[in-house]
């Protein structure tokens, strides 16, 4: 059987995270801080945070912003779930909007959901391709938005905007108009869970970006407490004598990444450019030169010459085909030994999102790409023949015309 995913484990990454148990450091330390700096530097941001898990780090940064009830944040109907269920834990109102054809979050329509309560808007890099980052951010920046935004905080009225937070879980090592994913938004949270293209087994970071009058490091150094309970000090700091008494400065949260998942990281993000990406954009390449002919098929849209995916998802669609059908050619696929899946089911299918109201019906375009869509295997350790016997599996189970 030849599997959707599996992580990218060599022995230079378990002989790095069984030197960081020898250390005796195995918590947030040396590597956890090493990994942040390297992070700093491929994505071109002022400061990285890093977190267990994406998902810790998109509601570490609402709650920092202060979002709560009363508030909305705008979201794709199209994304995982912990896109959106952040905001509800914070207790804000979640605002989805519909998707382009490239299954990313429309301009257009974060346009028209922006209200005078919208306080977050989180464009979402399906598959690892990014959003029009500029044109969200210049939307937000617009006049029109700034006079309806109503602050709430020290930190809402410093932005005077709608905060841009980047969902970037699947784009680490995309580009947008020369510059990195990352450095896009005001705030860019990438995740590093075990079927990402970067895994630490589970993790995520916060890039930060924000405007002046905003002072990033002072924004990471409190990031820093508050993700570690609001103690004052970390356990690396208390361990030099005599330093271990410490203060809790408020109820925070324990969200941090430990020194043997960023061992991985340490390992994985040096050769990232130059070995792991260029593997998957060859599998990319070869299903792409299989399926682009094929009328059956709509191949997905991966460099526009703009802006380029990290390869994280193959996210084929069938030309003509409704849900029932979609998953019937999957069967079949799966019954040829290959396994692939769906990115993502539509939050709106989700009972949780059926029971706050939302349906259906009302994001078309987010339907109709998910009805179709198969996520075929791509990984760095997939062989060339691999690749084929998938490409064979797809075509016979797809009916000819």
């Amino acid at each position: 059987m030849i599997p959707f995913s599996p992580p990218h484990i060599d022995e230079k990454i378990i002989n790095e995270v069984v030197a960081a148990l020898k250390s005796g450091w195995i918590t947030t330390g040396p590597r956890t801080k090493a990994l942040e700096k390297l992070l700093v530097e491929y994505c071109g941001v002022p400061n990285v945070l890093c977190v267990n898990s994406a998902s810790s780090g998109l509601e570490l940064i609402l709650r920092w912003f202060g979002i709560g009830p009363g508030d909305e944040v705008v979201v794709p109907a199209y994304t995982y779930t912990a896109s959106a269920e952040v905001a509800v834990h914070c207790g804000a109102r979640l605002v989805m909007v519909d998707v382009n054809d490239d299954f990313l979050i429309s301009v257009d329509n974060i346009r028209k959901a922006i209200t005078e309560k919208t306080k977050a808007i989180v464009p979402v890099d399906i598959a690892g391709y990014p959003c029009d980052y500029d044109a969200i951010m210049d939307l937000v920046k617009s006049d029109e938005v700034r006079a309806k935004f109503q602050p709430r905080g020290e930190r809402q009225q410093q932005l005077g905007r709608p905060l841009v937070m980047s969902d970037a879980a699947h784009s680490l090592g995309g580009w947008y108009k020369g510059r990195r994913t990352g450095s896009l938004a005001d705030v860019t949270v990438f995740s590093f869970h075990a079927v990402k293209n970067l895994t630490t087994a589970e993790g995520g970071a916060i890039c930060l970006n924000l405007p002046e009058p905003f002072d990033c490091a002072a924004t990471y150094k409190y990031l820093c407490t508050f993700s570690l309970h609001g103690q004052s000090k970390d356990a690396l700091a208390k361990t030099q004598l005599g330093n271990w008494r410490y203060d809790v400065y408020e109820t925070g949260y324990k969200c941090n990444m430990t020194d043997v998942a960023a061992a991985m990281g340490l390992v994985e993000l040096p050769r990232y450019d130059a070995e792991i990406l260029p593997r998957r954009k060859q599998i990319f390449e070869a299903y792409t030169a299989a399926f682009k002919d094929d009328g059956r098929f709509q191949i997905p849209e991966y460099d526009n010459g703009e802006k380029t995916t990290s390869y994280h998802v193959y996210a084929l669609r069938l030309t003509d085909a409704n849900e029932s059908e979609r998953d019937a050619v999957m069967q079949r696929i799966f019954e040829q030994g290959v396994s692939v899946n769906v990115h993502f089911i539509p939050l709106p299918l989700l009972t949780a999102y059926k029971n706050m109201g939302f349906r259906m019906e009302d994001y078309p375009t987010t339907y109709d790409n998910y009805s179709r869509e198969i996520s075929l295997p791509v990984y760095y350790d997939l062989t060339d023949d691999q690749v084929q016997e998938v490409i064979a599996a797809v075509r016979a189970a797809v009916p000819e015309r």
